[in-house]
C-alpha cells in the first residue's frame, strides 16, 4: 500500500504534467501515458480520495442547482 507521501508525490506529478499539457507522467520509475486531460483529472480526483481516506477524512462534493424563469 502506498504511503501518503507517495500518493501526494503522484498527485503533484500529475498536476504538473496537466499544467504543461503533457499526457505522459513519470514517477517512482514508472511512466503512464494518458489519453486526455479529462483522464488526468479523473486520476487526480482518485488520488485526492485515496489521500483523504489515508488521512481519515472524506471529500464532500456539493452540487448546487438553481433555477429561474429567465426573466
Amino acid at each position: 500500500m502506498a504511503t501518503i507521501t507517495d500518493l501526494r508525490a503522484r498527485r503533484e506529478a500529475l498536476a504538473a504534467q496537466r499544467a504543461s499539457g503533457v499526457a505522459r507522467v513519470s514517477y517512482d520509475g514508472k511512466t503512464v501515458d494518458y489519453r486526455s486531460v479529462a483522464e488526468i483529472d479523473r486520476a487526480i480526483e482518485a488520488l485526492d480520495r485515496e489521500i483523504a481516506a489515508a488521512e481519515g477524512r472524506r471529500i464532500v462534493r456539493q452540487i448546487r442547482v438553481t433555477t429561474d424563469k429567465g426573466l
